[in-house]
């Protein structure tokens, strides 16, 4: 009733499936709109196909991996299949296996092959109901998969109360209320008494078209009640209304079936073998249980399923605290520790009734095996649980201080603030009290770089030396990152370095983090000239850097990679640290490293990635609540010159970094003032910005902005300023003697040069031309172009105005551009405007990434297994390929792709 275009586009769905499509489908609306009924409706229609169903359950969010256990049950004969790392992955996160917590990505992947192997034999639909509920780890993956279906027969459909951030973006289909005509229709169905025609306007204005509302508030209602109106609620909200109808009915149930009800709420897997052993251990008889009004609330089948999600909340809530406590008490009695020892530890954590010292201890193991299935909101809320059950004051505080690390990891910082509180209230040992002081470090900088944490860590750092020495230098390297990339505060960050220069010599041949810490206070006591050995050193380190170690500290250190100038080096790290992170599901971290992703991205010109990079960086930053400037978004809108978007978000970022204590913020959105204005040829205007970004103190941005000073200087006539900014740009470029920094540094000197100014640009062009900094290269040739112009050689000018127009174009800097076709036109040549817009024959990013792999030998499971798709995408993609550069076979693809070594 009244569904015609949900249903429409369900149709749709499943047509699409059926002929070998893959669609993903986001349905959501209020509790009681109908999405459980077009989840029915969909089910009937893929009659036929591979169904696989899941239910989210409120009280098993913090268990990790139980909505995905659900949905992948029937296909788990199918995991012997799969290549040996996906199986591990899937094995160990479904505790059919030990080991280490492997990478979410990879359990994604495992996932996805899984359903692309289900598919070979049919279209498989797979639904997920009350997606609201389903854990975190279920959620990740299942985006992931979400966004990497493509070639199978395969469709994912969410059904959601609101979208979580892990399923944004992707297509979705609101259910909003009935229409008043179908809402009166429905009403009258469902009341068969006549109502008065005001009484029956309210109700169907209070349900707001919810059909459950039509249909369950009129319920309990006397037919004298229904016609007067009598006994319509106001007060409550419409689910609360609605449940309180579903209280009505079990108040009138028998005891034994109350009971039986509320174990049936209680244990969350609808498992029929669990509920009625609890119920035998509490003494309820299925003869005497089981009454008439039970089946119209819940079903025993193959599973335990209740009407309605808010059947089950009511039944819990209406539940007094003892017997919801003797209910999870005989829920643990029969559930099997040796299979499910967290199911059963969280029931006899709700079981208990005061501290229970063996219990906190149960939930403590259970956290562990959580962190080890990579399941770090789980273990937040296993610790948090075993907190409030622990009698001893030290062990709570040692407990709490857990809870509190985990929670912040988790990105759950209020969790986090709470627990800490505790653990400082009841630690007495000066050991703990500093390992407390260093979580409460942690969440300052989670939530968001500014000048707080710093001297927080700093002083947690000193407290924790005469303790713990390993963990007192990496407090150490996360005060120096704190104030080095985030506050941008000079006075920390020379604070630190001072304190990790007078720190002991450690034994033996350095660690990584002995170099990276050398590496840092050289840096900035003594600058570049005498750190870039030890900086390199370092460097060479990070890239092989145990997962471990990455996690901890992996953040600071890598911030170090752009100030040796090796574009490889920062793509290399950055992408590494990014990937372990997100593995990791460290949320409140990752935002950091695709920041920096994203902007070392733009400046090699690969903008498509750089867009993708800043969505998800976005998203997760919304989820998690953490404030972090748009540095990618700022210098990928200021390279484009998109100054409709570049200039406004540029002004904000100023103001809200500043206020926030954010300085890097601040220095960054200058320097991408600077790369706008230096495109759109305002020349005044970019050298303020560039003026300003360097009276920051940021390692990285404050000298990243000296060529656009320079260049901006030379134009409006300020060779002092130029000049001034050049002696700085030749101690760092000489000393990281990369061809990167000698590229830059020839340009510059070129622009101010006179006899020299031809082959110092030559020498740039030259240089650049070993990069991948394309951006950089094309700025080398218009420079060059200008110069030559003005020169009078016109004929020189032209071939290097057209080169540096090409890429501009080719690229997407779309200012830049528009500045060389103003020079040729200036210098007599005609030339179109070129609007930038990708040719439909050229490959996108991920095409040449799968061609390039495709090229070099790998097999398609191989390259679905490096770029996370399943190898029936892989192949779809390569027939496109195939299509676009006019080639049949993959042997064809190495000569097809002559720029690709």
């Amino acid at each position: 009733m009244g569904r015609r275009s949900e249903c429409a586009a369900l149709d749709q769905l499943i047509a699409a499936v059926r002929t070998g499509e893959s669609r993903v489908l986001v349905v959501h609306g209020a509790p009681g709109v109908g999405k459980s009924a077009l989840l029915e409706y969909l089910e009937d229609l893929a009659t036929g196909l591979r169904a696989l169903r899941a239910v989210g359950v409120e009280s098993e969010m913090e268990l990790p991996f139980a909505t995905l256990h659900q949905l992948c049950v029937p296909l788990l004969d199918r995991v012997i299949a799969l290549p040996a790392p996906q199986r591990d992955a899937l094995e160990t996160v479904f505790g059919m296996r030990t080991g280490t917590a492997p990478q979410p990505f990879l359990v994604g992947l495992a996932v996805l092959s899984l359903f692309s192997d289900a598919s070979e034999s049919g279209p498989v639909v797979c639904v997920i109901d009350d997606a609201q509920w389903m854990d975190q780890a279920s959620a990740q993956v299942l985006g992931f998969v979400a966004r990497r279906l493509l070639a199978e027969s395969v469709a994912l459909v969410f059904a959601t109360r609101h979208r979580a951030h892990q399923l944004l973006g992707l297509p979705e289909l609101e259910v909003s209320g009935l229409t008043r005509a179908d809402a009166l229709a429905l009403l009258e169905s469902a009341t068969h008494v006549r109502l008065d025609s005001h009484i029956r306007d309210r109700v169907v204005a209070e349900a707001a078209g919810n059909p459950l509302a039509l249909l369950e508030l009129p319920r309990e209602r006397t037919v004298t009640q229904l016609a007067g109106g009598y006994g319509l609620l106001h007060s409550e909200t419409l689910p609360t209304r609605i449940e309180q109808s579903f209280l009505h009915r079990i108040a009138a149930l028998p005891e034994q079936s109350r009971l039986l009800l509320l174990i049936a709420a209680a244990e969350p897997v609808g498992d029929p073998a669990l509920v009625w052993g609890a119920a035998d251990r509490l003494g309820i008889a299925p003869a005497t249980a089981l009454d008439e009004g039970t089946e119209r609330l819940v079903s025993f089948d193959i599973r335990v399923t209740f009407r309605h999600p808010l059947v089950r909340s009511a039944v819990y809530r209406a539940a007094e605290d003892a017997e919801r406590r003797a209910v999870h008490l005989a829920l643990a009695e029969v559930t099997d520790p040796g299979v499910d020892p967290d199911r059963r530890a969280w029931h006899l954590a709700a079981a208990a009734a005061e501290p229970d010292e063996a219990v906190a201890a149960e939930l403590e193991r259970s956290a562990d095996r959580a962190q080890a299935r990579g399941g770090m909101a789980a273990a937040a809320a296993f610790l948090q649980r075993s907190v409030l059950l622990t009698v001893d004051a030290e062990r709570r505080a040692e407990r709490a201080v857990a809870a509190a690390d985990a929670s912040v990891r988790a990105g759950d910082l209020d969790a986090a603030r709470h627990f800490l509180d505790i653990a400082e209230l009841d630690a007495h040992s000066e050991y703990l009290g500093a390992r407390a002081h260093l979580v409460r470090g942690r969440i300052a900088h989670a939530a968001g770089f500014n000048n707080e944490a710093p001297p927080i860590l700093l002083a947690a750092a000193r407290r924790l030396e005469p303790f713990d020495m390993a963990l007192a230098r990496e407090t150490y390297l996360l005060a120096w990152g704190a104030a080095a990339w985030g506050a941008a505060d000079a006075d920390s960050l020379v604070a630190s370095s001072t304190a990790i220069r007078k720190l002991p010599v450690p034994e033996g041949d350095p660690r990584s983090i002995d170099l990276v810490l050398e590496a840092c206070a050289l840096l900035v006591t003594e600058g570049l000239g005498t750190a870039i050995t030890t900086l390199r050193r370092a460097m060479d380190a990070l890239v092989e850097l145990p997962v471990p170690e990455v996690l901890r500290w992996g953040w600071a250190a890598c911030g170090l990679s752009p100030a040796v100038w090796s574009e490889q080096v920062m793509i290399e790290t950055y992408t590494r640290a990014a990937e372990v992170v997100r593995a990791a599901g460290i949320l409140t971290e990752l935002p950091i490293y695709l920041a920096s992703l994203g902007a070392a991205t733009s400046l090699i010109g690969d903008f498509a990635t750089a867009a993708e990079i800043v969505a998800e960086s976005e998203g997760l930053a919304t989820a998690t609540g953490v404030p972090l400037a748009p540095y990618t978004t700022l210098i990928l809108t200021a390279m484009q010159g998109r100054e409709d978007e570049a200039a406004p978000l540029i002004a904000t970022t100023i103001e809200q970094t500043a206020a926030a204590g954010q300085l890097t913020g601040v220095t960054t959105a200058h320097w991408a003032a600077a790369v706008l204005y230096n495109g759109l040829a305002r020349y005044a205007e970019a050298l303020a910005a560039a003026q300003a970004s360097t009276r920051i103190t940021q390692l990285v941005v404050s000298v990243w902005v000296l060529p656009e000073l320079i260049e901006a200087a030379v134009r409006v006539h300020d060779d002092e300023a130029a000049r001034e900014a050049l002696d700085r740009l030749v101690d760092v470029a000489e000393a990281a003697d990369t061809e990167w920094s000698h590229g830059i540094l020839a340009r510059c000197r070129a622009l101010l040069a006179d006899e020299a100014a031809d082959e110092l640009y030559r020498e740039a062009i030259r240089r650049l031309s070993n990069t991948l900094m394309r951006p950089e290269l094309a700025r080398a040739h218009l420079l060059y172009g200008e110069w030559l112009r003005r020169q009078s050689r016109r004929v020189d000018a032209r071939g290097q105005l057209r080169t540096a127009y090409d890429m501009f174009v080719s690229i997407g800097m779309a200012a830049f551009a528009e500045r060389a076709r103003r020079e040729l036109l200036a210098g007599g040549e005609k030339v179109r405007k070129r609007t930038i817009e990708p040719s439909p024959d050229e490959l996108t990013p991920q095409e040449r990434q799968i061609a390039l792999l495709v090229g070099a030998g790998l097999s398609n499971p191989e390259v679905g297994a490096r770029l996370f798709l399943s190898p029936r995408t892989v192949e779809w993609h390569l027939r496109k390929i195939f299509t676009k550069l006019s080639i049949t076979s993959r042997r064809q693809l190495r000569d097809a792709l002559p720029h690709s070594e």
